[in-house]
C-alpha cells in the first residue's frame, strides 16, 4: 500500500513552498529573539530598510542552541520557565560572538538556522529532475512519497523487473530518493532491491549518488539580506542533477538488478 502523498500532491506542495519560502544571509548582530510566556519565540531580522519577524520552529531552536553551545535541555527549560533569560542568553551571544548564518524560512517561520556555507540543493529541483523520468518508466510504481518539515523522500519500484530469489520470495528493482533542505541530511539517490514478502528494501550502496549541502562561503557583509538564486552554482548543480538522472535511469537496469539479486541469493 502506498503511503504519503501522490506525485501530483507532492508537486503542488513543492511549488507552493517555492512561492512562499525566503532565505537570508544575516550577521547575528542583526538578529534579535523575543520569547513570550508560552515559549513561542520570534526572530526579528533587521534588513537594510525593514524588519522582518518570523516564528521559530523546534528545529531552528535546537540549531541555535547547538551553535551557541547552550545545552538543549537547559535551553528548553529556559524557553518554558524563564523566556526572558533565554532571550538574554541568545541575544548576548549573537552580539558577543557575531557570525554570518543562513536563515531559511517557510510560511513565516524560521525552519533552519544554518552555516553560511550551506549549499541549497532543494526539493523542487530534485523533483523536477526525477519525476519526468518516473512518468516515462514503464512499470514504475510510487510506493512511498512525502515532504515533511525536515525531509522529502520518494520510493519507487518497477513492477516489471522482478525475480524470485526463493520460493514465494520475490524482489523488484527500484530506487529511493531523499533530501533535507534544513541541514538534516544530504541529497541522495539510492538504487533499491525491494522484497515483496516483507515490504522492505535493500539499499544498493554501490551505485548511490550523494551530494552534501556544503558550498562556498557567502561573501562577507555586515548586513542581513535575502538570498536569491546563485548563478555561479548553476553549472555545478546542472552537472550533479545530470548524474541524478543517470542514477535513476540505471537504478532499475536489468544487469545490475540481476547482479544484486545474485548477491541476495548467495547470502
Amino acid at each position: 500500500m502506498k503511503t504519503g502523498r501522490s506525485i501530483e500532491e507532492l508537486g503542488r506542495e513543492l511549488l507552493r513552498q517555492r512561492q512562499v519560502r525566503k532565505d537570508f544571509a544575516a550577521d547575528t548582530r542583526f538578529m534579535d529573539i523575543s520569547t513570550d510566556e508560552y515559549g513561542i519565540s520570534t526572530l526579528h531580522l533587521s534588513l537594510t530598510d525593514d524588519v522582518m519577524d518570523f516564528k521559530l520552529n523546534d528545529l531552528a531552536h535546537s540549531q541555535i542552541a547547538g551553535r551557541l553551545q547552550i545545552p538543549l535541555k537547559y535551553y528548553n527549560r529556559m524557553r518554558t520557565e524563564n523566556p526572558d533569560l533565554l532571550d538574554t542568553n541568545i541575544n548576548n551571544w549573537f552580539r558577543k560572538t557575531p557570525e554570518k548564518r543562513m536563515v531559511r524560512t517557510l510560511d513565516n517561520r524560521v525552519r533552519a538556522f544554518l552555516s553560511d556555507r550551506y549549499r541549497r540543493l532543494d526539493n523542487l529541483e530534485l523533483a523536477t529532475t526525477v519525476l519526468p523520468i518516473i512518468q516515462q518508466m514503464k512499470g514504475a510504481q510510487v510506493i512511498s512519497c512525502e515532504v515533511t518539515e525536515t525531509n522529502m523522500y520518494l520510493k519507487v519500484i518497477n513492477k516489471r523487473l522482478k525475480a524470485e530469489i526463493a520460493v514465494n520470495d520475490v524482489v523488484q528493482a527500484g530506487f529511493v530518493i531523499s533530501n533535507s533542505e534544513v541541514g538534516l541530511g544530504s541529497l541522495k539517490v539510492e538504487p533499491l532491491v525491494y522484497r515483496l514478502v516483507c515490504k522492505n528494501g535493500l539499499i544498493v550502496k554501490d551505485y548511490t549518488q550523494k551530494k552534501y549541502h556544503v558550498g562556498r562561503q557567502i561573501e562577507s557583509d555586515d548586513t542581513a539580506y535575502e538570498i536569491y538564486s546563485d548563478e555561479t552554482l548553476k553549472a555545478d548543480d546542472k552537472a550533479f542533477f545530470m548524474k541524478v538522472e543517470d542514477t535513476v535511469r540505471t537504478a532499475v537496469d536489468e544487469t545490475r538488478f540481476n547482479l544484486h539479486r545474485g548477491k541476495i541469493q548467495g547470502s
